[in-house]
């Protein structure tokens, strides 16, 4: 008994979990490419013998790739080719590193799934050339590339680029080889016919009115001769453009009161590098309040409400028909301010049952107005419960004593209830005879005093009359 209990019990449970623990670590080191070492975040390939051909990958059973956040790899001499489909799986990856191996090309669209790399370091590799599109969508804190051997090109004029607007003091010590196989400092690099584009904008400040359309155009320069698009991203209205070498135009129609604030690009990029000019949308348009609730209670009662609108509409408070004139105890409050809309509340300091009644607010600019109502109930009057019906009291009494009388008669027999009614009208009756009796006896009494105290006046008189002799 004592051996079933030992190894069904604490021990038996431990065992099973050092063995599920082993299993996983088993699972684990299959599911992790040879010569590398993984765990749920982290893949480190340091082992250069045998060493890995490809970059690594993991079994589609093994863990997830997406929560892979560093891939560290170093001593690979036979680790030459970054493809596409390399890095796509590991969305979640940060920090990537690949030291002293023999990469020499990272493909175009290796890193376009990689959104939240912000560290690379490709340091002392066989990079002989290196193009900005494979980190143009990257916001990269950190890119190394000491110790490649760069061909001087208009192709790696982007790093010296990067490298002199780069906001860090800390710059990295790079060469590339020229035609006689001499180092040249990266810094010092001229190529001709090899600089930054320029794109100017037709437009700079841009206001329409809603549901109207406009028409931008653009130029760009540069030598090489840059590609030119427009970056409208977060564009609700409809839109289609047309461009050439060095012009385009974008026509947008129907404009949405939405992409008010947005903002327009129109982009020039070659080798070198990238400019754009941009312009903001102005769309004006009548207002909307898209929200107008009850009242709430919190440091001061508040009426929330919403309201779109450009220009910014001026507010205006109804009460029960009338215009409310806003006090330091009753005023519009605008919290928040979302380009063209306003969040905010009619606050009101400690109304009583006298503020009860139907808000209206009016929102209107030179566009146009709406307008929403709400009702707003405070508190009750005074005396009044439900604060609506003056004879609620009276009737919820007078509904309460019936209810109790009836509820408590239910109950008892017909007898009883008869017998209470004789006890009941016996006492009355004898209250009544009491009563009746003692105010005549005070009447009684009070007469009597009275007449007695008439007669001693009248018999002392007589006395006195009488002990005076008639004769002397």
């Amino acid at each position: 008994m004592s051996s079933w209990t030992r190894w069904h019990g604490p021990a038996m449970a431990r065992l099973w979990g050092f063995c599920w623990l082993v299993v996983g670590f088993w699972r684990s080191a299959l599911a992790c490419p040879q010569s590398c070492k993984c765990s749920a975040s982290r893949i480190w390939c340091g082992d250069p013998s045998p060493g890995i051909v490809a970059f690594p990958r993991l079994e589609p059973n093994s863990a997830d790739p997406e929560n892979i956040t560093e891939i560290f790899i170093a001593n690979q001499k036979r680790l030459e080719i970054i493809n596409e489909g390399d890095v796509e799986a590991y969305v979640g990856l940060r920090n990537l590193t690949i030291v002293d191996s023999g990469l020499k090309f990272v493909a175009y669209k290796a890193f376009l799934r990689n959104s939240n790399l912000q560290h690379i370091n490709f340091t002392r590799n066989k990079l002989t050339s290196l193009s900005r599109k494979h980190f143009r969508h990257l916001d990269l804190s950190e890119l190394i590339l000491v110790g490649n051997p760069f061909t001087c090109s208009c192709d790696i004029m982007w790093i010296k680029t990067l490298q002199e607007i780069k906001s860090s003091p800390e710059t990295q010590d790079l060469y590339c080889l020229n035609e006689s196989s001499k180092n040249i400092p990266l810094a010092n690099l001229q190529i001709p016919n090899c600089g930054l584009p320029s794109a100017s904008l037709a437009a700079v400040n841009l206001t329409v009115e809603e549901g109207k359309s406009i028409t931008l155009s653009c130029s760009v320069a540069g030598d090489p001769l840059p590609n030119m698009y427009w970056d409208v991203r977060n564009l609700v209205s409809k839109h289609m453009n047309e461009t050439s070498q060095t012009q385009g135009s974008l026509r947008i129609t129907n404009i949405s009161a939405d992409d008010s604030g947005k903002q327009i690009s129109c982009v020039a990029e070659n080798l070198v590098g990238e400019d754009q000019d941009s312009v903001n949308l102005t769309v004006h348009f009548a207002p909307t309040i898209t929200f107008l609730e009850s009242p709430t209670s919190d440091h001061h009662w508040c009426i929330p409400f919403t309201v779109k609108g450009n220009p910014k509409p001026a507010l205006q408070w109804f009460y029960n028909g009338a215009i409310l004139n806003e006090s330091k105890y009753i005023c519009t409050k605008i919290h928040v301010t979302n380009h063209t809309e306003y969040h905010g509340c009619l606050q009101l300091d400690n109304p009583t049952h006298m503020n009860n009644g139907d808000y209206t607010l009016i929102a209107q600019n030179e566009y146009g107005k709406d307008e929403r109502q709400v009702s707003a109930h405070f508190m009750g009057w005074p005396g009044d419960i439900d604060g609506d019906n003056p004879d609620y009291l009276g009737g919820i009494y007078e509904d309460w004593t019936t209810t109790s009388d009836t509820t408590n008669r239910s109950s008892e027999t017909p007898s009883t209830v008869a017998d209470k009614t004789g006890r009941e009208h016996l006492s009355v009756y004898a209250v009544v005879v009491i009563a009746s009796v003692v105010g005549f006896c005070l009447l009684v009494m009070l007469f009597l005093l009275k007449l007695a105290r008439h007669s001693k006046f009248g018999m002392k008189g007589f006395v006195l009359f009488h002990k005076i002799p008639l004769d002397g």
